[in-house]
């Protein structure tokens, strides 16, 4: 008695602990999303409208809130790109079926709904994903810089997205075939414009140390032989003088020696050009073409410090898209397109089923329409009307109809090249999924008392101090 009485409260609470969680994400999705400023305890300053990030600096103490923290750095680590959607899809399955859990439905006839929903759902996406031909090497890098310019379209250098995309999909082809992202270096120098970045062909790093008569000797090697030496030839943070010689090593060969006596020829590095360039008010050393490996830097230039924390934010995520593009060659259009493809396909199917599961379909396919109406909350249109104009298109056949930020409409996003790798949205619905099925599936949160200093249990509910059961 006691179980069914405090199950759909607690249910209840963890439901509307997540929905805060989104709330904080919610409107800096898409293009016209806003950005928000985070001040840590020591005063620290950070803007973002990266979910990942956001989610990471909140102090999220609900531990049924903390799975969207998870799923929101889960996809961040996965695919790079995506983390609010998933965040608010997670957010808007359990919203859509709070009504459901209230009126007593048994948690687990939801989850097995909704795990057979994300199956069709998937499904329907490698259906009709659109595949890239590998062989046209032309073709392929216009769809890369496409992808690369779709994930920076909602971040700060939104503005600046043909320069960036062009460097990104240059960095990563510069890479092997395993698409290491160690090996693409990002080094920001203040001051400047943001247009003065440029990537080098291979290592660069801030000169680690000077000499008497530094100034006479020629700036440029060609074919120069490099001593790795782990001596300290100065007195200076021995942190960046190890990451400048196992950067050295992995991208001109050679090994590092803790001694001058032996240096042979095998035990030195190789590079085509070595260069000391000025970048703003710092001097750096610039390793080009290096045989070992295929490695390469971003020096970024701006401002405040925070815009080029954000711009490395940004670039992070468009280079994780254009790796994962590279890996998985299918496309999908962006701007709540796919996601009104699915709940069009999702609604129309649950319409075929009998019994309860036909509601929870519909349910998880009404759930999909708030990524295009969160995105015509932050610009600003009617969403009503954009997503009824939606929904009759693709009931008409219109297949990649989206939202149309810049005209207020709607738009055919594939014609309009708002292009996405098919696995960030396929990644996307099955972390929700799961995290939704996640919470749903807990009944009771039980704090330990003897680890926690706090007094006894049995506070407030659904607080993770659980409540002691009548025997």
């Amino acid at each position: 008695m006691l179980i069914s009485q405090f199950f759909p409260s607690l249910l209840s609470l963890n439901i509307n602990a997540c929905q805060v969680i989104a709330e904080a994400v919610r409107t800096t999705l898409g293009p016209r999303g806003m950005d928000k400023l985070m001040v840590d305890g020591r005063g620290k300053a950070t803007i973002s409208n990266d979910g990942a990030t956001i989610l990471k600096l909140l102090d999220v103490v609900h531990p049924a809130a903390k799975t969207l923290v998870d799923i929101a750095r889960s996809q961040d680590a996965e695919v790079g790109d995506g983390t609010t959607s998933v965040t608010l899809l997670a957010a808007e399955f359990l919203k859509q079926l709070k009504p459901y859990v209230e009126e007593g439905l048994h948690p687990q006839t939801i989850i097995r709904a909704f795990r057979s929903a994300t199956h069709l759902a998937v499904k329907k996406i490698r259906e009709i994903s659109v595949t890239v031909k590998k062989d046209d090497k032309k073709e392929q890098r216009e769809l890369l810089v496409k992808c690369a310019a779709t994930a920076m379209n909602s971040k700060l250098i939104a503005g600046q997205k043909e320069f960036f995309s062009e460097m990104v999909v240059e960095a990563v082809m510069m890479l092997d075939e395993l698409l290491p992202l160690k090996m693409i270096g990002i080094k920001k120098v203040q001051g400047g414009a943001l247009e003065e970045s440029h990537l080098v062909a291979g290592v660069a790093f801030k000169k680690t140390f000077s000499y008497a008569g530094f100034e006479m000797q020629p700036k440029r090697y060609d074919q120069p032989k490099i001593a790795l030496l782990n001596v300290e030839l100065e007195l200076k943070a021995e942190k960046d003088n190890a990451e400048v010689r196992v950067k050295s090593v992995e991208a001109c060969g050679g090994s590092i020696q803790t001694s001058v006596g032996s240096m042979t020829d095998d035990v030195l590095g190789r590079c085509e050009i070595f260069e000391e360039v000025q970048v703003g008010g710092e001097r750096y050393n610039f390793f080009k073409g290096c045989p070992r490996s295929h490695t390469c830097t971003i020096i970024l230039r701006g401002g405040a410090e925070q815009f080029m924390e954000e711009t490395e934010r940004s670039l992070h995520d468009a280079i994780m898209i254009v790796r994962r593009a590279i890996k998985n060659d299918s496309i999908v259009a962006g701007g709540g397109a796919i996601e009104m493809e699915l709940s069009k396909y999702l609604r129309d199917y649950s319409r075929t089923i009998p019994g309860k599961q036909q509601l929870l379909i519909g349910a998880y396919a009404k759930a999909l329409e708030i990524i295009p109406r969160q995105l015509c909350d932050n610009a600003g249109f009617d969403a009503t009307n954009i997503l009824n104009k939606l929904r009759a298109k693709h009931a008409q056949g219109g297949m990649w109809y989206g939202v149309d930020v810049n005209n207020e409409d709607i738009a055919d996003n594939y014609l309009a090249c708002v292009w996405e790798p098919s696995i960030v949205r396929i990644n996307a619905l099955t972390a929700a999924s799961e995290a939704a099925c996640l919470i749903l599936s807990v009944d009771e949160t039980i704090k330990n008392p003897r680890s926690s200093v706090e007094g006894p249990p049995g506070g407030g509910r659904g607080r993770g101090r659980g409540r002691p059961h009548a025997h």
